[in-house]
């Protein structure tokens, strides 16, 4: 009885411990939450330009091109990880709640900064 107790166990704690590990070429989500908020910055920057759109186009691959930089990561793997977590909408979901605080924070403490005259 002991022994079927004891493996029950093993069984249990191995099947606990198992962690769900993205396909090879897929971003984590940490890295895929701060590469799309400096994206996000980049749209933002990029849009609010008062150029043409073909241009702000055009500014905005170059301004992208900087952040895949800045992060270490290529473009076509930025692109599958987008591809990968579209498919789980929990994740995705989770990932852009990240994102929007991340922002959210950033332009509450710019507000606050701005308010005191710093």
């Amino acid at each position: 009885m002991r022994k079927i107790v004891g493996f029950s166990f093993l069984i249990f704690l191995l099947a606990t411990c198992t962690t769900e590990k993205n396909p090879k070429g897929v971003l984590p989500e940490d890295k895929m939450v701060e590469v799309l908020i400096d994206i996000q910055l980049t749209e933002g920057i990029a849009g609010a330009m008062p150029i043409s759109y073909d241009s702000s186009q055009v500014l905005y691959r170059l301004l992208e091109r900087e952040v895949f930089l800045k992060h270490e990561v290529e473009d076509s793997v930025f692109t599958n990880s987008m591809i990968y977590y579209l498919q789980y909408p929990a994740k995705i979901d989770a990932i852009y709640a990240r994102v929007v605080d991340s922002l959210s924070l950033r332009q509450a403490t710019e507000t606050a900064l701005e308010q005191t005259g710093n």
